[in-house]
Parts: structure tokens; C-alpha cells; sequence
């Protein structure tokens, strides 16, 4: 890999180590009696990440062709500065689901020149590969930002901080916030240092309309793409029901597990992420592109062992499932996302294709935690929360499977990736 790939990497693990820890803090606030303690916190957990999603999706139509629009690196640092305002007003006690939602706005900008950057940089045949390496530094960016942001929520870090009397920041959960900010900021210098890929940009149309329609037209060739309907599907469903189970476990650690301190319960997420990682990286070993669409059983699989959690009630078992559930999850989503990509890059430009798939899992993140949020309202038990996700993830992973063997006998359609590797 050339080295500009490393500053991509590492611009990129600080900004979601970030997202992830002040993720966890923004949980830690929800639950301040000051705010509404419990109760309040029970129904606006599954909103954080409704807030944070809800950009991807207003915001749709126009971020692929702001990420276009200009060099990636330029892109990522104004979007991690957005992060850093986010971040700012949680510090100045603005409610954290309000915060949260500016942060989701920086990343929402942030995603299309994250990824896009990829497929400008590095030839096809390395894509699975720096999807794999991309992924499983994500994911190792999202178990440190969870253990992290536990970390900075235990009442003896938070004790330590205080007697510093650092000025300007309160005696509580600031200087915690802080460190996050200074963390975003790390990830924005990592930015400045990004290479120029040297790719032709479009100039930013001031139209919106245009933009709409723009937009409309990407969705729709994706989606009439007989591999890109394929991967597309696959990638919403799973991230959707990942974003979900972010909070999910939260509930269910501390349900099945009697785990009641929130970092305790951070630390089963961790175990779901280090599953992830591993998944990743045998995929990015294993996987060729052209391999990608025969790996939808992992994905069945996934949604099976969902199936296994209300009935765990041992530590060491739990913590196996979960690291099972995250290779699997891992194993598939990252072919799947490289041929994503590659259908994208051929299809449009690459800021385009991302923001189209941003759109599409975002949408999907929405419907689930509003699903998950009403859920909770109705008193439904965490246990067949579990079992609906369970089944709506080995359900739809089948039936998209189908669809695809119909489309290669229809269309031969894997003649499309002969050749690359």
C-alpha cells in the first residue's frame, strides 16, 4: 500500500474513535438526574443515533456532490471541524441528542470522501483489501472509543480531573468532552497531510434542484444495477440492524447480564467490534472481489445467532456470541461494501456512490431505532427485540440471495467482475 493510504487510516481512526467515545458520554449526560435520569434516558438512547443518522439522509442529495467537488482531504477537514462544534456544544450543555445530530452532520459529509478517496487512490484490484484494512481499523477506532468513553465516565477519572480545576470546564462530565474534542482535532491535522489524488473534480452545483435530481438519477442506476441492488440491499440491511444493536446490547447487557454500570456494558460493544475486526481482516485475506456475492450464508448465520442472545445469561457465553456475531457481520459486510464501491466508481463518481449508500443504510438506521424507540414505549422486553432482529436479518439476507441467483440466471451479471481480483 503506498503511504498515503497510512495518513487515510489514521485521519480516519481518530475521527471515529472520537464519534464512538463522545457516543458513550452522550449516553453517560442522557442518564444525569440532572437531565431525566433512567427514564429519560431509556427512550432517547435509540434517538442519538437517530440524530446522528438523520443528516445522511436529509443531506443525501448533496454531500456525494460536495465530496466531489474539491480534493477529499479538504472534504474531511471541514467536516471534522463540523465534529468539533458538535462536540463544543455538548460541552456548553446544549442536550445531547441536539449535539449528537451536528456530529452526525460532520460525518455524514465526512463518509463519501472517506470512502471515495479509496477508489480514487488504489487500483480495483486493492479494494477489498483497503476496505479490509479501513473496516478493521474502524472497528478497532469503535472498540477503543467505547472502552474510552466508559473510561471517561467512571466517577475516579472523572474525580482525577476535577482536582485539576482546569478553567473554563465544570467539575463533572466536561474535561471528558474535552478530551474527545482534542481527539477530532488530532484526526483534522491527520487531514491537512492527506495526498491529492490528482482526480478531476465537479464544480458544486448551486441548484439544489439540480442536486435532487442529480441524486435521484444515482439512486436510481445503483438500483437498477443487477450487482449493485444486490450489494446495495445487503449493506443497508446489515448496517441498519448494526447501528441498532449499538444500543440494543446496552439494554441487554444490562438486562440478561446484570451488568448496570454503563461501562460494563460498554465493554460487551467492544466484544461485538473485536468479532468485527477479525471478520474483516479474513475477509480482506480471503475474499476476492468476484467471490463477494457467494457469502450471503455468513450473513444468515449472523441473523441465527442473534436468535441465541435471550436465552444467554453466562458472561463467558455472551462474550463468545457476541465476538461470533461480529466476524460474521465483519466477514460479510466488507466484500460486500468493496463491490458496492466498485459498481459505484464504474456507474458515477465515487463521492456520488457513497452518499447514495449512505442514504440507503442511514434510511435503514432510522427506521430501526424509531423502530426500536416505539418498541420501548410499548414496554416490549428486550428479549424479543432480539428475536425480531434475529429473524429480519436471516430473512432478508435469503431473500436477497435469491434475487441475486435470479439475476444470474437472467443476466449472467458475475460476467461483470471477470478479471479483477
Amino acid at each position: 500500500m503506498p503511504f498515503g493510504f497510512y495518513i487515510i487510516m489514521a485521519a480516519q481512526f481518530f475521527s471515529a474513535l472520537a464519534d464512538h467515545a463522545i457516543f458513550i458520554l452522550a449516553i453517560f449526560v442522557l442518564r444525569d438526574p440532572n437531565i431525566g435520569g433512567a427514564a429519560a434516558a431509556e427512550e432517547f438512547e435509540p434517538l442519538l443515533k437517530f440524530s446522528f443518522s438523520f443528516f445522511y439522509v436529509a443531506l443525501a442529495a448533496f454531500v456525494g456532490a460536495f465530496a466531489d467537488s474539491m480534493p477529499k482531504w479538504r472534504v474531511m477537514l471541514i467536516s471534522n471541524t463540523i465534529k468539533i462544534g458538535g462536540c463544543f456544544l455538548m460541552l456548553m450543555g446544549a442536550h445531547p441528542v441536539v449535539a449528537y445530530g451536528i456530529i452526525g452532520l460532520g460525518a455524514a459529509a465526512y463518509s463519501p470522501a472517506k470512502y471515495g478517496i479509496l477508489t480514487e487512490y488504489l487500483p480495483h484490484r486493492l479494494l477489498v483489501l483497503a476496505n479490509g484494512w479501513i473496516e478493521g481499523l474502524t472497528v478497532g477506532a469503535i472498540i477503543l472509543g467505547m472502552l474510552l468513553g466508559g473510561w471517561l465516565t467512571n466517577d475516579g477519572v472523572m474525580a482525577w480531573f476535577a482536582q485539576f480545576d482546569i478553567p473554563l470546564l465544570g467539575d463533572s462530565v466536561d474535561p471528558s468532552i474535552a478530551v474527545i474534542g482534542l481527539l477530532y482535532l488530532l484526526a483534522a491535522v491527520f487531514n491537512l497531510y492527506i495526498p491529492d489524488t490528482g482526480v478531476d473534480h465537479k464544480p458544486l452545483r448551486a441548484n439544489p434542484l439540480y442536486l435532487l435530481r442529480d441524486f435521484g438519477h444515482s439512486l436510481s442506476l445503483l438500483w437498477r444495477d443487477k450487482l449493485g441492488q444486490i450489494s446495495l440491499s445487503a449493506t443497508t440491511l446489515v448496517w441498519g440492524i448494526a447501528g441498532t444493536m449499538q444500543v440494543l446490547v446496552l439494554k441487554w447487557a444490562e438486562v440478561n447480564l446484570g451488568r448496570e454500570e454503563l461501562s460494563k456494558q460498554t465493554n460487551m460493544l467492544a466484544f461485538v467490534a473485536i468479532g468485527m475486526t477479525i471478520g474483516a481482516i479474513l475477509a480482506s485475506r480471503f475474499v476476492r472481489l468476484s467471490q463477494s456475492v457467494k457469502i450471503f450464508p455468513v450473513g444468515m448465520l449472523m441473523g441465527l445467532i442473534l436468535l441465541c442472545m435471550p436465552i444467554v445469561t453466562n458472561i463467558n457465553v455472551a462474550i463468545f456470541i457476541l465476538i461470533l456475531i461480529g466476524i460474521c457481520g465483519g466477514f460479510f459486510v466488507v466484500p460486500m461494501n468493496a463491490l458496492l464501491q466498485h459498481r459505484g466508481h464504474v456507474l458515477m463518481g465515487a463521492g456520488h456512490s457513497i452518499s447514495v449508500q449512505n442514504f440507503n443504510e442511514n434510511l435503514s438506521t432510522l427506521t430501526m431505532n424509531g423502530l426500536y424507540a416505539c418498541l420501548i414505549f410499548m414496554n416490549v422486553h428486550i428479549n424479543y427485540v432480539l428475536i425480531f432482529f434475529g429473524l429480519l436479518a436471516g430473512a432478508a439476507l435469503w431473500l436477497i440471495q435469491r434475487w441475486h441467483k435470479l439475476n444470474q440466471k437472467r443476466h449472467n451479471v458475475m460476467s461483470q467482475l471477470e478479471g479483477i481480483h
